[in-house]
């Protein structure tokens, strides 16, 4: 089963970290990664880009563009993981291991049923 773990944090507190305590922070969140990846566990992650640098498609018809996330909260979400996991516990214990090296972030663990035209959806 494939679970997405959602990376949420208060964007500011990113934004003011120095060159390298960000390099550090990649550095160890960069290691986890490497881990998964070699168990065959990991699938695509990314670090998202700017909040400021948003912007959310809403309503009916075409939709209109509004610049940035809609969500009134203070934690933004900054980034995501795709990991393949037999049991929900394997996720969460993937969460727990990112938590540990970035500690201020909160991690919401949520499965994915992955569409594809012309193919039933998984677990239906």
């Amino acid at each position: 089963m494939f679970y997405a773990i959602l990376a949420y944090h208060v964007e500011g507190v990113i934004q003011a970290m120095t060159p390298q305590e960000d390099a550090a922070l990649m550095a160890d969140l960069l290691r986890i990664n490497t881990r998964l990846h070699e168990e065959g566990t990991l699938g695509p992650s990314a670090r998202l880009g700017a909040t400021a640098d948003a912007c959310t498609l809403r309503g009916p018809g075409d939709g209109t563009i509004i610049d940035g996330p809609f969500a009134e909260t203070k934690e933004q979400l900054l980034g995501l993981y795709v990991v393949d996991c037999a049991k929900r516990d394997e996720a969460i214990a993937i969460a727990r291991d990112l938590r540990r090296v970035n500690p201020t972030a909160v991690y919401e663990i949520r499965p994915i049923v992955l569409f594809k035209p012309g193919v039933p959806l998984a677990g239906k």
